[in-house]
């Protein structure tokens, strides 16, 4: 008898049941009055009294198997049954549109794409930065309007009067991420720092209080302003098309000397003149020019070796130029009806 149990138990536990119909079968067959557990019940009466003790236990282990087997199955079939009911499988499907990436990532990942391809790497640092890596290693003075409350948003100010490396603000630019690689790597660098930075600015159509940048560093020996604009022609052409348009301006920035502004012919009025480019034909993209000496040594860097040169764009004016939008408000809306019309290669 307890090899008979033991052959029920393993075909009860290895039966596979999917219907309802199946599940009533096993039931009948196993737990009803007239089924094969119940006659082994009636057979175990006569068993010697040497094997009832194990010959018991055995039969009513496999009693609560086939048991709580019939339980969870009827469970799960119901489950399964009320379900499908809910399901009206004549309907038909619904269109599922697929998203699409945002602008800004789209045009980021085009211009790291583009640097990497020539060997710069991609540099990423903090969104709270402090006055010394925002300010006073990029040169700017004390006095710089820059540090004004006008133009930056200040976490936390302990002196009002004058810089001082102990103020917490939202980094102005990702200048800051250079000035970390700067203090952290040895040259030759070569690198990229896209991120979010924050302006305390009017919001217009040209202009927003958070924006995108990605700023470019080169440091080496014999590094030269022909490598600086030979590698923004690289740049320009291979995001905007080769029959780009572009102009170099004298211009000033702290932590650069000599320094130049690029502009690129208005892809929006084909240089006729707009809102956007104020009528003027030509937008500027980025801001450029040879590394100061000041900001090399102040990050450790012999400025008598070593020369480099460094670039800022903002992403919402490239993205402005390439896709021809003449609103970057655009792009903080969440407009799916704008979004949508965006696709992305990479």
């Amino acid at each position: 008898m307890l090899d008979k149990i033991k052959k029920l138990h393993s075909e009860i536990t290895s039966l596979k049941i999917n219907t309802r119909q199946e599940l009533e079968s096993y039931r009948l067959k196993y737990l009803s009055k007239k089924g094969i557990i119940s006659s082994l019940f009636e057979e175990f009466r006569n068993i010697p009294n040497t094997i009832k003790k194990e010959t018991g236990q055995r039969l009513n282990e496999l009693k609560q198997t086939a048991q709580a087997k019939f339980d969870s199955l009827k469970s799960s079939l119901n489950t399964s049954e009320e379900t499908r009911r809910d399901v009206d499988t004549t309907k038909p499907s619904y269109s599922f549109v697929s998203g699409s990436r945002h602008p800004i990532s789209i045009v980021r990942r085009e211009i790291i794409d583009i640097f990497s391809r020539i060997g710069f790497i991609v540099s990423e640092g903090p969104e709270i930065e402090d006055d010394d890596h925002v300010f006073t290693k990029l040169n700017f003075a004390p006095e710089h309007p820059a540090r004004d409350m006008q133009d930056t948003f200040y976490i936390s100010r302990i002196s009002a009067e004058d810089s001082n490396p102990g103020d917490i603000l939202l980094r102005t630019h990702t200048s800051s991420v250079q000035v970390r690689v700067m203090q952290s790597m040895k040259p030759p660098i070569r690198t990229i720092s896209p991120g979010r930075v924050f302006r305390n600015e009017a919001i217009s159509a040209r202009a927003h209080c958070i924006f995108h940048q990605v700023e470019g560093l080169y440091i080496d020996e014999n590094v030269s302003f022909s490598d600086l604009k030979q590698t923004l022609y690289y740049f320009a052409h291979e995001l905007f098309g080769k029959e780009t348009r572009i102009r170099f301006r004298p211009s000033y920035f702290p932590f650069t000397e000599p320094s130049a502004e690029m502009d690129l012919s208005c892809l929006i009025c084909g240089g006729k003149g707009c809102k956007v480019c104020k009528n003027t034909g030509w937008l500027e993209v980025l801001g450029c020019g040879m590394v100061h000496p000041n900001v090399l040594e102040a990050c450790s860097i012999d400025s008598r070796k070593y020369t480099g040169f460094a670039f800022g764009m903002g992403i919402e004016r490239a993205a402005m130029l390439k896709y021809q939008i003449n609103d970057l408000r655009l792009y903080f809306e969440n407009d799916l009806r704008f979004l949508s019309q965006f696709k992305s290669a990479i």
